[in-house]
């Protein structure tokens, strides 16, 4: 119950704060394109390198999003206030790691039939291809959270974020990248599934750690 109340918070504030969600896909849209003209002309260039743009404007567009998620209860004292009810840090995490996996999600669905457009390069499995996403924004979301939480009381949380959270989550980017690549490009060796393991994985580790340390770092 702590955990739906938490979270039903969470994506009310989130959907109140859309005009800034909105920037987050303004920016990852903005990203792929720019891509793109480094890149050049070349649409086997394009094509061959798509699932690791998609990631890298999905890894770069989500410090926009994480940021914002504890900005509010650090400037208000509103963790503080939380902490002090009967919630448990665990629960504050999971609706907020479950609240930024929810948009990081939808950031993905957004970027990939933009994707699409910009590259010519379309997953040959659709439902699949959701399924990445789906775990791959996972991976992204549980450090995610728990390094904005450790860098909400830092000036320079923007910066200080992406320098913790990227060499973090640099497993979760290789699986992911090298997933989206087979569904796009054909998978004859049958990788997809040891691809796929591998980062149920690290979801499962990262969600795991970070949940018992974030009472840690809330309490310092």
């Amino acid at each position: 119950m702590q955990l739906i109340a938490v979270l039903r918070k969470e994506v009310l504030i989130q959907w109140r704060t859309r005009a800034g969600a909105a920037a987050v896909l303004v920016f990852g849209a903005t990203t792929l394109l720019l891509f793109s003209f480094a890149v050049g002309p070349s649409a086997e260039s394009l094509e061959k390198n798509a699932a690791g743009f998609l990631w890298l404007a999905l890894l770069l567009s989500s410090t926009l999003a994480l940021s914002e998620s504890f900005q509010s209860e650090w400037e208000q004292r509103g963790l503080e206030g939380l902490l002090l009810l009967p919630v448990s840090a665990h629960a504050i995490f999971f609706a907020k790691a479950i609240a930024n996996w929810l948009m990081l999600f939808l950031l993905g669905v957004f970027l990939l039939p933009v994707m699409v457009v910009l590259y010519n390069a379309t997953p040959s499995r659709p439902i699949e291809m959701t399924g990445i996403i789906l775990l791959g924004s996972a991976g992204l979301s549980a450090p995610g959270t728990l390094y904005a939480a450790m860098a909400a009381a830092s000036r320079a949380r923007q910066s200080l974020l992406p320098l913790l959270l990227f060499p973090l989550v640099v497993p979760v980017l290789l699986a992911s990248v090298k997933a989206t690549s087979l569904l796009m490009h054909g998978d004859p060796m049958g990788q997809l599934r040891s691809w796929t393991i591998l980062l149920l994985a690290f979801d499962a580790i990262y969600w795991s750690l970070c949940g018992l340390l974030f009472r840690r770092v809330v309490d310092e």
